[in-house]
């Protein structure tokens, strides 16, 4: 891409739309596989189970990465990518700090939304749920099994907060390694699990002419009611 003279009064004018035209011819056909209603289990979190393992049998990058977005009673929405860790019929789990922006925004408005993108596959999940904090003891398990330095971060991260700076978190850090015996780090009340359970479950594959397929499950009572919806 030429740039244009920065002493030319319409060069920024000319170097934006020429970014806009580069964006605009970026094209993929995708054409790897299909989603049929009669192939697609009936129960929306083993189809999601199924294409998680093939997620992962495929070995794309960060198959349990989901992006989960939140937002505050006045619908002002912010998203940020967290891992899942727990899957169950029950719905998504995953763990955090609290007294973050996310966990904030949670305690005020329990509505959520996740979405998975697998490219490697061409596929991508929609989730539309409630989240709740998952027990003590389920946020405790899950704390004891993870490795010492993460349990060092937890403890001594006030997540979302400002810092002065990197060296402040690093001796904070390296303060609470000294400190702390490895089996004997407790979990910090602000931080723990929660669980979200799903009332809409959208399954995305790419298909060619852009005729994607959109496979929507919606909680109805016990039930879940299977639609396509148009690309």
């Amino acid at each position: 891409m030429t740039r244009c003279p920065i002493n030319n009064p319409g060069s920024a004018y000319v170097y934006s739309k020429m970014i806009v035209m580069e964006l605009a011819d970026i094209r993929k056909d995708y054409r790897l596989k299909v989603l049929d209603e009669n192939q697609t289990n009936r129960d929306p979190l083993k189809q999601f189970e199924n294409w998680l393992s093939e997620a992962i049998e495929a070995k794309v990058n960060e198959p349990t990465a989901m992006v989960l977005a939140t937002s505050t009673p006045e619908g002002v929405p912010s998203s940020r990518v967290v891992l899942l860790k727990a899957l169950s019929d029950d719905g998504f789990g995953f763990f955090t700090n609290y007294l973050s922006r996310k966990g904030e925004e949670i305690a005020l408005n329990q509505k959520v939304a996740l979405l998975f993108h697998w490219p490697e596959l061409e596929r991508q999940v929609r989730i539309e749920g409630v989240a709740t904090r998952t027990s003590a003891d389920v946020s405790d398990e899950y704390f004891h099994s993870r490795p010492l330095e993460s349990r060092l971060s937890a403890v001594i991260s006030n997540q979302s907060q400002v810092v002065p700076d990197r060296e402040y978190l690093e001796k904070l850090w390296e303060g609470q390694q000294h400190k702390s015996i490895e089996n004997m780090i407790d979990r910090p009340s602000f931080w723990g699990g929660y669980r979200i359970e799903p009332l809409r479950i959208e399954f995305w594959q790419g298909r060619s002419n852009r005729l994607h397929d959109r496979i929507l499950f919606s909680r109805k009572g016990a039930d879940w009611v299977i639609s396509r919806l148009a690309p």
